[in-house]
């Protein structure tokens, strides 16, 4: 049987009530409504529609998930018809929080909607972390100190972009990549961000770009933070005071 099927027969079922009542809510008869939890029959859009608004239950959910894996109460629904697979809870109540490996980055890209790849990524648990979605990822650079290869930030998923706070840092997956960056201002095209490494300067990120926006929310060091030499520090600060020379020389 399909997803479909299997998920309207096991949703009325945990309403406990008969092919009847739901056909006379979405005015078909029992006959093809019984067709559809067969899979003898797919339904119309107009009538998918319905279904989806009698179980309160997106319609993305119904085709792609199998509902009862998961608590439907637990599913995050994404806009533009994507979903973010349930939280997952262990035996002592702590969030199961999926890891995006670094090698595998670019490949989160195209499989961040896709149930099977995310449930095929390792997980950890943290138990100051309980309510909300979370995941890891990993960070590259150097662009936000102390931040770099072989961190893993760990981001709290957030619905819209009114969320975003001013000077918070966030992980950003857009359609070229994964970035973690801080937040400064946005306007109607896009999110204006900034690294903490001021060699870096600020640019915009189109909202058209934006997949989703996790807020950090804590992070794992793989590797040991290297103290700089004085030498680095000194080296440092002239190149920022070159930095800002230039930058008021372009400007004036």
């Amino acid at each position: 049987m399909s997803i479909f099927s299997e998920n309207i027969r096991y949703l009325r079922s945990k309403l406990g009530v008969s092919q009847q009542s739901v056909a006379d809510s979405i005015n078909i008869t029992r006959g093809r409504y019984a067709k559809y939890e067969d899979d003898a029959n797919s339904p119309s859009p107009e009538i998918l529609v319905s279904i989806s608004r009698y179980y309160k239950v997106s319609i993305d959910l119904l085709l792609t998930v199998d509902l009862k894996k998961y608590s439907i109460d637990d599913i995050l629904n994404l806009p533009d018809n994507r979903i973010v697979l349930p939280i997952k809870v262990g035996k002592t109540g702590e969030n199961k929080i999926e890891i995006v490996p670094h090698k595998g980055k670019m490949g989160y890209l195209t499989g961040y909607n896709d149930p099977e790849y995310i449930e095929a990524l390792q997980h950890m648990s943290l138990p100051f972390l309980r309510n909300g979605k979370y995941r890891a990822f990993p960070v590259e650079g150097d662009s936000m100190p102390p931040y770099n290869d072989g961190t893993y930030i760990i981001g709290k998923y957030i619905e819209s972009k009114d969320y975003l706070k001013k000077g918070k840092s966030y992980m950003f997956v857009t359609r070229d990549g994964i970035v973690y960056k801080r937040f400064g201002k946005l306007n109607n095209s896009g999110t204006f961000v900034s690294s903490d490494n001021v060699f870096y300067e600020p640019y915009e990120i189109e909202w058209k770009d934006i997949l989703e926006i996790w807020e950090f929310a804590g992070s794992v060091n793989t590797k040991e933070l290297e103290i700089p030499s004085n030498d680095f520090e000194m080296i440092k600060k002239m190149f920022k005071v070159l930095h800002n020379d230039i930058k008021s020389l372009k400007d004036s």
